[in-house]
């Protein structure tokens, strides 16, 4: 069978390049998808997702306790950006994520064309 072999060097830099690339897409990511959800620099869009979760939690609590995750959310939508401590949080949650795949896309496998590269008797 074909098989691709890939050094663990190669693993390796795969895992580092992955790491790079969702640390660096996950924070400039993050605003622009708070923003879908509603978390908007004019304040919580009406009907979007965010606002459900205002009412919720307003519901809940009687209204949004500052440090709650919606009161977190909508600060980084009206700023349209996020805080040195939440660029560190979301860019280390995205390198994780980033060399995890980066190494499995790395690893191992078939090419899947076993069976047509095989050469007929």
């Amino acid at each position: 069978p074909c098989v691709l072999r890939i050094s663990p060097a190669m693993v390796a830099v795969w895992a580092v390049v992955g790491a790079v690339a969702g640390s660096v897409g996950a924070v400039v990511a993050a605003p622009m998808v708070l923003a879908g959800f509603g978390f908007t620099t004019a304040g919580i869009a009406a009907g979007s997702a965010a606002a459900g979760m205002m009412s919720s939690a307003a519901a809940a609590t009687g209204g949004v306790a500052a440090g709650s995750s919606v009161a977190v959310l909508q600060s980084v939508g009206a700023v349209g950006a996020l805080t040195g401590a939440q660029t560190a949080a979301v860019g280390m949650t995205g390198g994780v994520i980033g060399a995890a795949a980066g190494s499995l896309a790395s690893q191992d496998r078939g090419t899947g064309n076993e069976a047509f590269l095989k050469p007929r008797p």
